[in-house]
């Protein structure tokens, strides 16, 4: 398996990872209905650099990189990520995550925030604390949960130096 910037020639099956994600309504607040255009744009246009996890000619998991505010913000950094179902379980999270962090800071950030984890995507809260994020911030009931209605989402931070 190799992680690699992501292309415009990789989207289609970058699409066929978020997609599902987004539909289902569980750990993002991206629209359900999300279009292939907007999500291009979000995922690969609007970031300074998005990665893509490839095994067997296949992207199985990607995330991107850009800054999470403007002018004196911009040493910390956000990002996102998804992993196919098929590779789910096999430590590829974790993996993008260490890889994030080391491409953050070679980028010249300082610090990782991510703004909304919602608290009931348990794997992924448990996951980013291992991989030394901090909870530092709930907001109350900010997440409309497909399945589980109003729930919570966690504000983490990892300064990376």
């Amino acid at each position: 398996m190799t992680i690699r910037i992501a292309t415009e020639d990789d989207f289609l099956e970058v699409w066929g990872l978020l997609q599902p994600v987004f539909q289902k309504g569980d750990s993002y607040p991206h629209p359900p209905e999300m279009t292939e255009e907007e999500a291009f744009h979000l995922w690969m246009e609007v970031p300074i650099a998005t990665y893509v996890a490839i095994q067997d000619h296949k992207p199985i998991g990607t995330y991107y990189i850009k800054a999470n505010q403007i002018g004196l913000g911009n040493h910390v950094c956000n990002s996102g990520y998804v992993v196919s179902p098929e590779a789910r379980g096999l430590g590829l999270g974790r993996m993008l995550c260490e890889h994030s962090k080391a491409q953050a800071k070679a980028l010249g950030f300082l610090a990782m925030q991510f703004n909304f984890v919602v608290s009931t995507n348990t794997i992924a809260v448990n996951l980013w604390q291992s991989c030394g994020f901090s909870i530092v911030g709930t907001l109350p009931k900010a997440f409309r949960h497909l399945e589980k209605g109003l729930v919570d989402a966690y504000v983490m931070y990892h300064w990376l130096e």
